[in-house]
């Protein structure tokens, strides 16, 4: 390799050197950069959070405040009450309990806010001033220490570029040295060749004429050898010389290299770790310490806040009419308590103070008092429907009033998106088409109920009248038997329906009818009906009338659907006894459907065949009309929901809330694994629930094999594969989906084709779908008008 070779070679090296420490030069620079900047962010976010808090103090005093002013102006207001013993009577009410409890939570709130406020300022503040000190201190003395450090990685980097060039150049000059001594011992050699050849060319000459100039030449020669001997030796000790302290040199380079290496690496990994550590010194403790601060505060808040709530929710649950309207009448004894009676005032000279039953008046009273006996047991009978429709008008205002809408959890349930919010809001109890149809049938129920109960105070002052001259007419005649009850009972029983039929009236009617007419009404038994048709068509099932006979439909389907949910829930025995709640309750926790329905049919075998027959009857129809939720919006699960409380109330003791949830659960499986739980049919001789709305009835054959609809249809069916060469088939569409429950139903789509051969029934077709014959419902098609006939 030549010089300028050798030199440019060292020169890149050392330029790659160079800046190679030019980099982690740069790189400690950014370093102090990045912890000046990290150093700046935190005292703006101490700084930040000074200032949030500081205004939050703000505001909660504020609020404070007008909490105070706003508790201040009513409780001004109930002390500036004239008649001060009525303030004090009118506090042992349920309601004004509430309202002072009302009151005094918001003084209360109005003194932890006040006290939130002061901890803001006095103790949360400060400890953020603080905090900011301390790091702005630790972190001046961690740069100096930084700094420190970097200057020592330097020194380590100068002093390995030292030692490199040190090496580079004794090496250099090693293997100039080197070179050196190659070209005296080329010079040598050549010497020594040139030396022999001229004595060979000499020696054949004559050695008298010629002796002196050989010897003068061998002499030269001589002197040339040993001067380039002594040059061979003196580059030889150079080379030698050289040679070591390379190697010395390359040793220095080495160690020094290792060590510079060790030097950086542990900056790196573990000195610039200790310093972020060190800048950090107790800043995220002391952070934790502070926002604990304000966790514990706002817990504390919320706690007394929930206390006082607890109180007010106790009174709450304490709101009792009852109570109340005893307490009253206690408070004001002298105002509610009945005079004394009125006494019979002779006129002068009249000793006579009882009643003359003696003859002639005799049999005119005797008359009289049969007339009174007849018109009491017919007002009595009046009166006492009058009663009942009232009633059953007040429990739908208790409905409407304690309906449980009060849950507004999914308000605070905050999404990313607006239109969820406002989705959310707007299907609340509070959204003005839902509080409009609310109001209008609340007003319209109550209009009804006031007019029930005017009639019957009218009628109740009319027979306590008239009750009052029959008794006294009664004693006064010796009479000890009384008719009106005989008749009331009689007029009574013949109202009430035949207890041996299996079905309701009441409940067969109203299914057949929606069955017929309402599969596909949207909201069916979610939707409130008029509470005036749902009253008359409950009076008239009482009197024994089945007011939705025949096929007309002018009657509201709500109002229909209201009249099933009200007979189910007023059976004075519901049909799930509150004795086999927790065992239906406990068959809700199984994933398995069928294992489910499995356990829910055990349970259920324990109750009487009526009942099991009504429940069969019932979830059949459930079932067929979730199929149609796609029109009617009304599935299994929103069905359960209706039915759920009227169905099965949950026993007192238990929570409401997710008690219900799991009722409604139970009865959505029941819905749907209705066939599952009552599979076997034949075990409840009754009626059962059939597709067309009307009710099919098991019975034993002469066979010991009970009938069904698929054998009722079996003999048309023989006729008809005896005349299908006769007559051609009537094309229909499905109006609806149908899933066959046996396999002579056969199942269809929406839109699918049929082919009808004929009627085997008014109920069912016999037909053909996708090449398979079978059974087709005639409410399910539309048959082509001019083929019908």
């Amino acid at each position: 390799m030549t010089s300028p070779a050798k030199f440019k070679k060292d020169k890149e090296i050392i330029a790659e050197y160079d800046t190679q420490v030019k980099e982690i030069r740069t790189q400690l620079t950014e370093q102090m950069k990045c912890l000046d900047q990290q150093c700046e962010l935190r005292v703006q976010l101490l700084q930040d959070l000074q200032d949030f808090f500081r205004k939050k103090a703000e505001i909660e005093m504020d609020y404070s405040r007008n909490l105070e002013k706003l508790a201040e102006r009513f409780l001004a207001k109930t002390r500036s009450t004239k008649d001060q013993q009525f303030k004090k009577d009118q506090n042992v009410l349920s309601p004004v309990n509430c309202w002072n409890l009302l009151l005094n939570q918001v003084k209360r709130e109005s003194r932890d806010h006040t006290t939130l406020s002061d901890i803001y300022l006095n103790n949360i503040i400060p400890r953020f001033v603080q905090v900011s000190e301390d790091s702005g201190r630790l972190f001046k003395k961690s740069k100096e220490v930084g700094q420190q450090l970097q200057d020592d990685l330097m020194k380590v980097l100068n002093e390995l570029y030292s030692v490199m060039k040190t090496y580079h150049m004794y090496n250099a000059d090693s293997i100039s040295a080197q070179s050196k001594l190659k070209e005296a011992e080329k010079q040598e050699e050549k010497q020594i060749g040139k030396s022999v050849k001229q004595e060979d060319r000499q020696t054949p000459r004559s050695p008298d004429s010629s002796s002196n100039v050989r010897i003068e030449e061998k002499h030269v020669r001589r002197s040339s050898v040993k001067k380039i001997e002594k040059m061979k030796e003196k580059r030889q000790a150079k080379y030698t010389e050289n040679k070591l302290k390379a190697i010395k040199a390359r040793n220095e380079y080495l160690l020094a290299l290792e060590a510079t290496n060790a030097s950086v690496f542990k900056y790196y990994i573990h000195d610039l770790s200790d310093l972020i550590d060190c800048c950090d010194l107790g800043y995220h403790a002391s952070l934790n310490r502070a926002l604990r601060t304000f966790l514990s505060a706002e817990l504390n808040l919320e706690q007394s806040k929930h206390e006082g709530l607890d109180a007010i929710e106790n009174a709450v649950e304490n709101l009792d009419a009852t109570s109340d309207k005893q307490r009253l009448m206690e408070m004001y004894n002298n105002v509610f308590c009945p005079p004394m009676k009125f006494e019979f005032q002779p006129h002068m000279g009249d000793m006579a103070s009882q009643l003359c039953a003696q003859q002639p008046v005799q049999s005119e009273l005797v008359q009289r008092c049969q007339q009174l006996q007849s018109r009491l047991s017919t007002l009595k009978i009046e009166n006492e429907e009058v009663k009942k429709t009232m009633e059953a008008t007040l429990q739908t205002i208790q409905d409407i009033v304690t309906v449980e809408d009060f849950d507004v959890s999914d308000c605070f349930q905050y999404s990313n998106s607006m239109e969820s919010v406002k989705s959310t809001v707007s299907e609340t109890f509070m959204s003005k088409p839902s509080i409009a149809k609310r109001r209008a049938n609340q007003q319209e129920t109550e209009q009804f109920y006031f007019t029930k109960m005017k009639e019957y105070l009218e009628g109740r002052n009319l027979i306590t009248k008239l009750q009052a001259k029959h008794d006294l007419l009664q004693k006064t005649l010796g009479e000890s038997q009384r008719t009106d009850c005989s008749l009331a009972r009689r007029s009574s029983t013949v109202r009430k329906q035949d207890s041996s039929q299996a079905i309701p009236l009441v409940v067969e009617s109203c299914i057949r009818f929606i069955s017929r007419h309402g599969l596909q009404h949207e909201g069916i038994f979610r939707v409130s009906g008029s509470q005036v048709e749902v009253n008359d068509i409950k009076n008239a099932f009482e009197r024994g009338e089945d007011p939705l006979a025949g096929d007309q439909n002018d009657h509201d389907m709500d109002s229909i659907a209201g009249v099933l949910k009200l007979y189910f829930r007023g059976l004075e025995h519901p049909l799930f006894p509150k004795d086999i709640f927790h065992d239906l309750i406990a068959c809700v926790t199984m994933d398995n459907l069928q294992e489910r329905a499995l356990h829910i049919r055990k349970v259920l075998l324990v109750l009487p065949k009526t009942t099991l027959i009504i429940m069969r009857y019932l979830f059949a129809f459930l079932n067929h009309l979730s199929q149609f939720s796609e029109e009617n919006m009304m599935d299994p699960y929103n069905l359960a929901i209706c039915f759920g409380p009227s169905l099965m109330s949950v026993p007192e003791g238990h929570d409401q809330v997710s008690c219900q949830a799991h009722v409604n659960e139970l009865i959505k499986t029941i819905i749907i694994q209705h066939e599952n739980i009552f599979q076997n049919a034949r075990e409840l001789e009754g009626p059962v629930y059939s597709r067309g709305g009307s009710m099919e009835d098991y019975c034993d054959s002469p066979h010991g094999e009970t009938t069904s609809a698929e054998d009722s249809t079996q003999d048309v069916t023989t006729e008809h594969h005896m005349s299908d060469d006769e007559c051609e088939p009537i094309e229909a569409i499905a109006k609806f989906d149908y899933v066959g429950r046996t396999a002579r139903e056969l199942s269809f789509k929406k839109g699918a084709s049929l082919l009808l051969y004929t009627r085997a029934s008014d109920d069912w077709w016999e037909g053909r779908h996708n090449g398979i014959d079978g059974l087709i419902p005639h409410q399910y098609i539309v048959v082509q008008d001019t083929l019908i006939s």
